[in-house]
C-alpha cells in the first residue's frame, strides 16, 4: 500500500516521534510505501514545558518525512491536504495525542477529502481523555473523531473513553510494540561506570519527563519507607522536569534522601538510554494516571523487570509477579514491592517473565492489525 503517516517524526524528540519512524520503517521493510508528514511547528514555545523540542543528537532516520505542518497555521493545514491529496494515498494514519493538536489534524483530515478521493483514515490514539484537563477538551476531540474512520488503540482504556464519545465500531487494540532502536546496553557493570553509579549497587530507575500524573513524589516517599532505607535501594532519576523541579527536590531533602537520589534531570539521548537501563536492576512508573506507556516497552527491550501501579493499561503490559509488580498508586505498597524486589532476589525469574511477555509486542503484529482494520473498511 501507499499509507501517509500524520504525527511527529525527527528532528523532533520523544516517544510518539520514535514511534512514528519505527512503524514507518516496519511498513517500508515489508514492501508499502509510507511518507511521514511532521510538524515544522509543533508546539509554541510559550506552551511547551521543557528546554527543547528537538532532537540534540544528529541521527536522521533517513525515512521519507516532510516537515509541512504548523500546529496553529492553518495554512500549512491546506498545504498539507493538499500534497496528501496529491500522492494519492491508499491509507492516511494519523497519531492522536492531545486536543490541543485536534484542530490541525482534524481540519488536515477535512480538507484532504473530496468527492473524488477518500481515502480511509486510521487514527493511531494515544489518549482520548487528556492526563491533564483543561476546558474544551471534549470539543476538540469530538472534531477530531468526526474526521476518523477507524481506531487503534493500545489499552482498553482509551477504547473504553472512545465508546465513552460514542464511537464503538472500527476499534481495534494492538499493544504499544517494543521499542528496536535503543542498540544494545553494555555488561552492567560498564553501564555503572559510565553513569559514576557503584558497581554492586541496588538502582531502581525512574525514566523520562516528569509530571505530576507521573508520581515521582509517590516514589520518592517510597523510597523513604525504612523497608527500603534498610536494603540500601537508591533511585536514579534520568529526565527532563516538566513541572516546578523545586516540589521535587525540596522534598528529597525533606525525606532524607539527598545521598540515595541520582537525580539526571535532563533530556536523555537516544544513544544514552542503553546505559541507564543496563545499569538498573528495576524500572518504576508509579503513575496516577496513564493509558499506555513507552517506558514499558524501552524496559522490555532491555529485559528489565517493571514496577508499574494499577493505572490505564500499564496492568495489561506487565503481568503481576511475572514480568514485574502490580501496585497501587500508595507510596506504602510501592516501598513494599520494591523491598520484595531485592529481599528475595526476584530479579532472575522476573527477567525471564520480561523476556516471553515481551515477545507478544511486536512491531509487524502492530503493522498486521492495520491491515486488518483497513480491509474492514475497505468492505
Amino acid at each position: 500500500m501507499k499509507i501517509s503517516l500524520i504525527g511527529p517524526a525527527f528532528p523532533l524528540r520523544g516517544g510518539i516521534a520514535n514511534f512514528n519512524e519505527s512503524l514507518c520503517r516496519t511498513l517500508i521493510r515489508r514492501g508499502d510505501e509510507c511518507h511521514i508528514f511532521s510538524f515544522y511547528l509543533q508546539y509554541p514555545k510559550l506552551l511547551f514545558p521543557g528546554t527543547t523540542q528537538y532532537a540534540e543528537e544528529d541521527l536522521s532516520p533517513n525515512l521519507p518525512i516532510s516537515h509541512s505542518l504548523s500546529s496553529i497555521n492553518p495554512w500549512s493545514w491546506r498545504h498539507t491536504a493538499a500534497t496528501i491529496r496529491t500522492e494519492q494515498p491508499d491509507l492516511v494514519l494519523v497519531r492522536y495525542w492531545l486536543p490541543f493538536m485536534a484542530p490541525a489534524l482534524g481540519t488536515t483530515l477535512k480538507w484532504l477529502k473530496t468527492k473524488t478521493f477518500h481515502p480511509p483514515v486510521i487514527a493511531i490514539a494515544d489518549n482520548i481523555v487528556p492526563h491533564e484537563k483543561r476546558m474544551g477538551d471534549k470539543t476538540l476531540t469530538r472534531y477530531f473523531l468526526k474526521q476518523c474512520d477507524g481506531f487503534v488503540v493500545m489499552s482498553e482504556q482509551v477504547k473504553n473513553d472512545l465508546k465513552d464519545f460514542g464511537v464503538e465500531r472500527h476499534v481495534l487494540f494492538q499493544p504499544h510494540p517494543v521499542y528496536d532502536i535503543f542498540g544494545t546496553a553494555p555488561s552492567q557493570q560498564q553501564c555503572r561506570k559510565m553513569l559514576g553509579l557503584e558497581p554492586d549497587g541496588k538502582y531502581v530507575l525512574f525514566f523520562g519527563f516528569i509530571r505530576k500524573y507521573k508520581g515521582l513524589d509517590l516514589l520518592l516517599q517510597a523510597m523513604a519507607e525504612n523497608e527500603v532505607r534498610n536494603e540500601g535501594i537508591k533511585l536514579i532519576v534520568a529526565g527532563e522536569f516538566y513541572d516546578d523541579p523545586k516540589e521535587y527536590k525540596d522534598l528529597i531533602v525533606a525525606l532524607g534522601l539527598q545521598d540515595r537520589v541520582i537525580l539526571h534531570d535532563k533530556y536523555i539521548p537516544k544513544e544514552a538510554v542503553k546505559h541507564y537501563f543496563g545499569a538498573c536492576n528495576l524500572v518504576a512508573q508509579p503513575y496516577r494516571d496513564a493509558t499506555q506507556s513507552g517506558v514499558t516497552q524501552i524496559a522490555y527491550h532491555f529485559q528489565k523487570p517493571m514496577l508499574v501501579t494499577n493505572v490505564g493499561g500499564l496492568p495489561e503490559m506487565v503481568p503481576h509477579n511475572v514480568a514485574g509488580y502490580v501496585t497501587s498508586a500508595e507510596p506504602e505498597a510501592i516501598a513494599h514491592a520494591i523491598a520484595d524486589f531485592f529481599k528475595n532476589n526476584r530479579a532472575s525469574a522476573f527477567e525471564k517473565g520480561v523476556r516471553e511477555t515481551g515477545a507478544r509486542f511486536s512491531w509487524e503484529a502492530f503493522a498486521e492489525k492495520i491491515d486488518g482494520l483497513y480491509s474492514s473498511l475497505k468492505r
